[in-house]
């Protein structure tokens, strides 16, 4: 006497195509970092998850000396957590990963002189802090080729290698019409498309927006001097020929972060005028610009750079969406929220946002769909203090810079000396980088 019929294996019904809709939990639409760790750890967590977003054309990995991404990110305590908890972390190599140990910002004392002053410096250290690093440092384009082969071999994940045409939300859940004409149904959408958001556009959910009117310059430099495992930062104030303008100016900032070797990658804050004209420089004359701009700071410790990749911009804004969630629909990453780039923040806090995420859905109740207001509403609430600790921290701190004046400038200076006199302030403030 046989026994009962096995049932069918769970994976077989996310990879069946003769219907015309496949249904899921969710569907996460976005490529990014972002968009594929919260594909993986729903997908963990036991859910059936959709990604939306097309694949990266096929490439070989980067192993060579100059062979290094002009975007890279400052990965925090929590990201480096959410990545070894998705199994991902200990996939990374090694050596085009850098521990930051030490942080030193400069006040904008000398701010129209032709460089930086070394005074007013705040000192962030590891090893005062009582932890082994404050950042990891690493390259965009080497997590995500590391997310990509975990999505691969993720079975709760049907990775759809297109765009979606049509969104459409009714009582139960959300279609996505694709477009090669296939539809997903999920209970819920996960927004996690950035900063232009489609899923946010087509749901109708307004943002609010203030641009700063610069772009970030990012560039790869190899150094001369070994970098000690320090990020330098430097308010450099606004360009004198700024200043005439019947617009406020803002602030400059100027940031040179560790990679692997000897090896620094550059985040200027520019105004939008200058850096284009840092973006029209050949890579010989950006170098030459950055070490003069640096020269007493920079130069000194890092002695002659020479530029390795090439100098690419992107557009700087605050921006929120007025809501994170609606029935079937949540946001995530940038598609709800975007920070000045000065604290290296942004990532990881929509990294923040997909533990929240996935904290919400793993605790809900048994009766309750993924796609419920009251459920999304839980991680929205979540949420709502980080955010706005970070963007009142980021956004007040390049308001402070861009005051004009030389008493603006000597009582912001001086706050900044205060704060680095103080032990328990600057380890609170290392606790709340790290996550």
């Amino acid at each position: 006497m046989s026994g009962p019929a096995a049932p069918a294996p769970r994976a077989a019904a996310i990879y069946m195509s003769s219907n015309p809709t496949s249904r899921f939990q969710i569907a996460v639409v976005g490529g990014g970092i972002v968009g594929k760790a919260c594909a993986l750890l729903l997908a963990q967590q036991g859910m059936q998850v959709a990604l939306v977003a097309p694949r990266p054309v096929a490439g070989t990995a980067r192993t060579g000396e100059d062979d290094w991404d002009s975007r890279i990110y400052a990965f925090s305590a929590s990201s480096q957590a959410l990545l070894e908890r998705l199994r991902v972390w200990e996939a990374l190599d090694p050596a085009r990963v850098q521990p930051v140990r030490d942080m030193r910002i400069f006040g904008d004392e000398s701010a129209g002189e032709d460089r930086p002053s070394p005074h007013g410096d705040l000192h962030f250290s590891a090893y005062a802090a009582a932890v082994p690093q404050l950042a990891w440092i690493i390259e965009s384009g080497h997590v995500e080729r590391v997310l990509d082969t975990a999505l691969r071999f993720q079975h709760q994940v049907k990775w759809f290698d297109e765009t979606a045409d049509e969104l459409a939300r009714d009582i139960d859940g959300v279609t996505l019409t694709l477009a090669s004409g296939a539809r997903v149904r999920a209970n819920c959408v996960v927004g996690a498309d950035g900063a232009r958001s489609w899923v946010r556009q087509q749901c109708h959910i307004a943002t609010t927006q203030r641009r700063y009117r610069q772009l970030g310059v990012v560039a790869n430099f190899t150094c001369e001097l070994p970098h000690q495992e320090t990020a330098w930062q430097w308010f450099l104030g606004a360009p004198e020929k700024l200043m005439a303008d019947e617009e406020p100016a803002n602030g400059e900032i100027l940031a040179m972060l560790p990679l692997p070797g000897n090896r620094v990658s550059m985040v200027w804050s520019a105004d939008e005028a200058h850096a284009r004209d840092l973006l029209a420089l050949s890579p010989e004359a950006l170098a030459a610009t950055v070490a003069q701009m640096a020269s007493g700071a920079v130069g000194a410790r890092f002695g002659a750079l020479r530029c390795i990749t090439p100098a690419q911009g992107f557009p700087l804004v605050l921006q929120r969406a007025e809501q994170f969630v609606m029935p079937h629909i949540a946001l995530v990453g940038d598609a709800a929220h975007v920070v000045h780039p000065l604290a290296g923040q942004g990532m990881n806090l929509g990294l923040r946002d997909v533990v929240e995420l996935g904290r919400v859905m793993a605790d809900k109740e048994s009766f309750r769909p993924e796609g419920d207001l009251r459920l999304l509403r839980r991680y929205e609430r979540a949420r709502a203090t980080d955010l706005l600790s970070l963007t009142a921290a980021t956004d007040g701190l390049h308001r402070l810079f861009s005051l004009p004046g030389t008493p603006a400038r000597m009582v912001r200076n001086l706050g900044m000396r205060a704060v680095g006199g103080q032990g328990l302030l600057k380890r609170f403030l290392i606790g709340r980088a790290l996550g």
